[in-house]
């Protein structure tokens, strides 16, 4: 008994102890937990990793440009490199003109405009310049804003937010600014495949016609150079009672006998004899542009009716809540404007320089994705390669063009984008066709050829058999296509090998 009446309280002694002694170990491990401050530069780690490993994370390199000396620059190391992916595409950033224009403004109001536009940032250089931007595109009024990107997030915000139960038909490559836009007004989105017109009146016989719509499409996409069919687009708006918001960005002043974009330019007649009405840029509800681009400027408008104008300005937090900007850009991007305004001698050099290093990268097996337009993109198909194709490019050959990965391209389209501007003499290109010759020869990269052969599983547009025209004609361009200047000289290179 007396052995029992000490062993049991020891028996039941110690399993309380113990628990009472983890039970505060777990408390204090949760009390420290909770008072822990949050790691966010491992966060930023990890996410930066993730970009890395997945080959989409961005390096920018130090470029400088030189306004005596363009498309070449120096880089941070001073080696002169040419510049082959610059969206100054008629050198407009370099014009006398402009850059006196810039100079006057300058010496005049100073570098800033002091405030936003209700609040002392309001002048003569911007009634200037959104009412040449209206004029362009024949519309009542235009709204200038701080870049392209802030001009399709501000109108498609608050108009989206603002038209009543709206939907939004978006083309499935539209650019990022247009689909944060429509995120940010919380309107109802429905993604259509790209100029798939089948599929967009599909979608629209699922709404009913009293519901507010808007179609939004890029008329040229950057990624691809394709461009989108607005007759067909505005065909369908009319039918089924949509407003049409076409993105012109990387079309104005590069398109039509005014330099407003494709949509003046499939009307090229009628624009051209001064009869604007009922042709395609008429029809268009609201176009998006940029001065930055071929203008050489810096700043995005939006052009549409006058109600529909007011209403973004009175409207839009992206316009209200952010300084002007500097008179000296706005007085550059006029001079710009109504230059290009007119004249056609930049738009038609481009349209023939274009011509011209297509054809002398597809003459050597390149896989250039055909397209219409002005924008030349060659395939590779992998994020890795794509930027080590760039490294080399600028290394080994003084020659820059970014890589274009994911999320810009979708994974497995990665690629090259050459962007011809009016000023890559045929010495330059032929240094760029040699150049790429041989990048894709070292890397082992796929020709144009492979490619082909997969062209009915992922690429139909790398099928040699493709024939695409281009938007300026030959008639428009004042040649005649037998004419030898017409693509430069034939190159001395040999064709690529395929690859596997």
């Amino acid at each position: 008994m007396a052995v029992s009446r000490v062993l049991t309280p020891r028996a039941v002694v110690r399993p309380i102890v113990a628990t009472s002694v983890f039970g505060a170990r777990r408390r204090h491990l949760q009390q420290a937990a909770s008072s822990a401050t949050f790691d966010y530069e491992g966060l930023y780690e990890t996410l930066l990793h993730r970009k890395k490993q997945d080959g989409s994370y961005r390096y920018f390199k130090n470029i400088n440009r030189h306004v005596h000396h363009y498309p070449y620059a120096r880089t941070e190391a001073d080696k002169r490199v040419a510049v082959w992916c610059s969206n100054d595409y008629l050198g407009m950033g370099k014009n006398p003109r402009v850059m006196q224009a810039a100079e006057e403004a300058l010496n005049s109001y100073g570098v800033t405009a002091g405030g936003s536009r209700n609040i002392g940032g309001h002048n003569d250089q911007i009634i200037a310049l959104e009412n040449a931007c209206a004029r362009l595109h024949g519309k009542e009024s235009a709204l200038l804003l701080t870049s392209g990107f802030v001009a399709n997030e501000a109108g498609l915000t608050t108009l989206g937010a603002r038209l009543p139960g709206c939907v939004i038909l978006s083309d499935q490559l539209n650019h990022a600014s247009m689909i944060q836009g429509m995120r940010h007004s919380g309107a109802k989105k429905i993604i259509f495949a790209h100029n798939d017109m089948a599929d967009l009146e599909q979608k629209l016989a699922t709404l009913p016609r009293s519901v507010p719509k808007i179609i939004a499409f890029e008329s040229v996409y950057s990624m691809t150079g394709s461009v989108a069919p607005i007759a067909r687009i505005c065909d369908l708006a009319d039918q089924y009672g949509a407003l049409t918001y076409a993105d012109e960005v990387h079309a104005v002043g590069l398109y039509g006998p005014h330099g407003a974009g494709i949509a003046e330019h499939l009307d090229f007649a009628a624009h051209e004899a001064g009869q604007p009405h009922g042709t395609l840029m008429d029809r268009i509800d609201i176009v998006a542009g940029t001065l930055t681009k071929a203008y050489g400027a810096y700043g995005g408008y939006l052009a549409a009716s006058a109600r529909t104008i007011d209403v973004v300005r009175s409207l839009s937090p992206s316009f209200i809540f952010t300084t002007a900007l500097p008179p000296m850009v706005l007085a550059a991007g006029r001079a710009a404007v109504e230059e290009q305004m007119n004249t056609m001698a930049d738009r038609r050099a481009l349209a023939l320089k274009t011509r011209q290093v297509k054809h002398a990268l597809a003459a050597v097996g390149l896989p250039v994705i055909a397209n219409t337009s002005h924008i030349i993109p060659l395939l590779i198909g992998d994020a890795e390669l794509t930027r080590a194709a760039s490294e080399m490019l600028l290394r080994d050959y003084q020659i820059y063009i970014q890589p274009i990965n994911y999320p810009t391209v979708p994974v497995g389209e990665e690629r090259l984008r050459v962007v011809p501007t009016t000023d890559h003499t045929e010495q330059i290109t032929a240094e760029l066709v040699h150049a790429l010759q041989a990048v894709w020869t070292r890397l082992g990269l796929k020709d144009r050829h492979a490619w082909a052969r997969e062209a009915e599983q992922r690429h139909p547009l790398m099928d040699p058999a493709l024939e695409v025209e281009d938007l300026w004609t030959d008639e428009q361009l004042g040649i005649r296509a037998q004419d030898p200047f017409l693509y430069g000289q034939e190159s001395e290179l040999e064709p690529l090998r395929a690859s596997a």
